[in-house]
């Protein structure tokens, strides 16, 4: 027999647990501002409720003590009392010494079983200690009321008399409970404002990197409050001017190398055009065209980088679809445009044009069968270009969108392109707010989505 378990039996085990923890991810809040403020105020109503139980446990020892002390004597004066009372007198005096935990009865003998629980065991010892020299018959522990006992004394003249005793533990006054609940509040109220001036900074830094979009125009954050939090400010603003200086250097470097390189360009067309051979001419011809559309390009992929400067306005988008489409029907090349807005949107015209632009060239260089699809909801707009072509690797969706990336292994731009077609979409639509996405169709084809939201918005001013 094995001595230890098969290594195939921990997969199992451990699979019974993932479905455990993952529920009690589910009960913890996400945000950090609701753990840090849950972890407080439960720290906190742990501790006020800890303190609660040993005040009152202390009061109840205190009680305790002070029953011990003194109510055996009353009981043993009150039963002296009615010893020495004549037989005829004793009624009378009963409601005199009769008290709110214990009363008398004569005659009779006591009910009940002998004491269980050590409280009432040492409250009949006590009690049975004071009352020496008298004859203790029998202690008895009855169910109502709760926690009493019964104690038959036998007097001198040989009558009984019946203690019916009582333990009475100290109440807690209303107005006790109310300022706990009070304090609790105020606890959770300073916690809440102490969290939150903790964590409200972090959210206004991961809302100014969320704006940090490709504009770089993020709104600068206060740089104010705390020490670590002014610094961390003021750490973040720096960091932007960084970035868009880095970003419009560029820009001015690829520009600067476009422009010189328009001189030499023209200077080896001219000389193209000196060439004997034919062949080699259209040759040199179509390597200096593929190297400046690739630098014309190029700069354009920098600027979608560096910002949109276009403001946003109001505009007849199905005016735009129709004339894009009708652009592409006198050039020869077949677009169809399938669904329409029916209102007015808000948006960049300029950027979307140059978007559906890109994204149609692109189907038409590998489907005949292009179509754009336009379907207007009540909060967004979804434009889709479709094809017919062969798709895109289905591992390779995401890196299409990336700058020079391009399916094919060779590098003859005739069918690849610069690679910047895709990822200057992808840089704009994100510059306007709208999301692109890729994905291959079940009947063939390729279909790029683009979506926008909050196109029926007011154009700013």
């Amino acid at each position: 027999m094995p001595t230890s378990a098969s290594p195939d039996a921990l997969p199992a085990s451990t699979g019974l647990q993932a479905p455990v923890r993952k529920n009690w991810h589910r009960l913890v809040p996400r945000s950090l501002f609701s753990r840090v403020t849950l972890i407080i105020v439960i720290g906190l109503a742990i501790a006020q409720l800890l303190t609660f139980a040993a005040i009152r446990y202390e009061r109840d020892m205190a009680l305790r003590e002070l029953m011990m002390i003194g109510i055996e004597r009353d009981i043993a004066s009150s039963v002296a009392i009615l010893d020495r009372l004549p037989a005829a007198e004793r009624a009378s005096w009963l409601e005199r010494l009769e008290r709110r935990n214990y009363r008398f009865v004569l005659g009779g003998s006591a009910q009940g079983i002998a004491p269980q629980s050590v409280l009432l065991q040492q409250f009949a010892t006590a009690i049975a200690d004071a009352m020496r020299p008298f004859e203790i018959v029998k202690i008895g522990q009855v169910a109502q009321p709760t926690e009493s006992l019964q104690i038959q004394v036998r007097l001198s003249d040989g009558s009984s008399v019946v203690v019916h005793a009582r333990r009475v533990g100290m109440p807690v006054s209303r107005w006790v409970m109310w300022l706990l609940a009070i304090q609790l509040v105020v606890l959770a109220l300073c916690a809440w404002f102490a969290v939150r001036l903790v964590t409200r900074p972090l959210a206004d830094l991961a809302a100014a990197a969320d704006e940090l979009g490709p504009d770089l125009k993020a709104q600068k954050l206060l740089e104010d409050g705390p020490t670590e939090v002014a610094h961390a400010a003021r750490a973040f603003n720096a960091m932007q001017r960084r970035i868009a200086g880095y970003m419009a250097e560029r820009v001015e470097i690829l520009a600067a190398i476009s422009h010189d390189l328009q001189t030499p360009i023209t200077r080896m067309r001219l000389r193209t055009e000196l060439m004997d051979s034919d062949h080699d001419r259209d040759k040199f011809r179509q390597d200096l065209d593929a190297m400046h559309a690739l630098v014309r390009e190029g700069v354009t992929y920098a600027r979608t980088l560096h910002g949109a400067t276009e403001p946003a306005c109001r505009i007849d988008a199905d005016a735009l679809f129709e004339s894009m489409v009708a652009d592409y029907e006198d050039s020869g090349q077949a677009v169809r445009l399938e669904g329409r807005t029916g209102e007015p949107i808000v948006t960049r015209p300029n950027a979307l044009r140059r978007i559906l632009a890109n994204l149609i060239d692109n189907a038409l260089n590998f489907g005949s069968d292009v179509r754009l699809q336009v379907r207007a909801d009540s909060d967004r707009l979804v434009l889709a270009v479709i094809d017919n072509g062969p798709g895109i690797p289905p591992d390779q969706l995401e890196n299409v969108l990336k700058p020079f990336y391009r399916v094919e292994g060779s590098r003859n731009r005739g069918t690849g392109g610069t690679g910047l077609g895709l990822a200057i979409a992808h840089q704009l639509a994100m510059a306007m707010g709208a999301e692109l996405t890729l994905r291959n169709r079940s009947e063939g084809g390729l279909e790029a989505r683009l979506t926008l939201t909050n196109t029926r918005a007011a154009p700013p001013g």
